[in-house]
């Protein structure tokens, strides 16, 4: 899903500074910039993430890409539900839209939950 194609993918996640409670946010096409880095607009403190960390989200970036270029398919495919008395289908494309996608990652020694959210209908819907 790149930038080229109209897309959009946010992420974002807590401050990990004691008590800041902010929410840093950057658009994950950006991430593959050298000069990387990104700034808590609470605290203000700067993020600069290692290549490991990087890795994980370019795989992400990745995936989402993979995704994007399977769209033409995704209302031909379901995810069934095993329920009594047989299973549902879920349309694929239905729970791209209804589920909430994160990934969580160590920034230093803390766990992080780092949350993406995928062309929005508006600026305004990211949070």
């Amino acid at each position: 899903m790149a930038e080229q194609a109209g897309g959009k993918a946010q992420i974002d996640f807590l401050c990990v500074e004691d008590g800041c409670g902010g929410v840093v946010k950057f658009d994950l096409m950006s991430l593959a910039q050298d000069d990387f880095q990104v700034l808590c607009p609470k605290c203000h403190k700067p993020y600069q993430f290692d290549a490991e960390l990087r890795g994980k989200l370019l795989k992400l970036k990745n995936l989402i890409t993979a995704v994007r270029e399977a769209e033409p398919i995704l209302g031909d495919c379901n995810v069934a539900v095993a329920v009594a008395g047989g299973e549902v289908k879920i349309p694929y494309a239905l729970l791209l839209t209804r589920l909430n996608t994160m990934i969580t990652l160590c920034l230093g020694d803390k766990s992080v939950d780092f949350h993406l959210w995928i062309e929005p209908s508006s600026a305004d819907t990211f949070r």
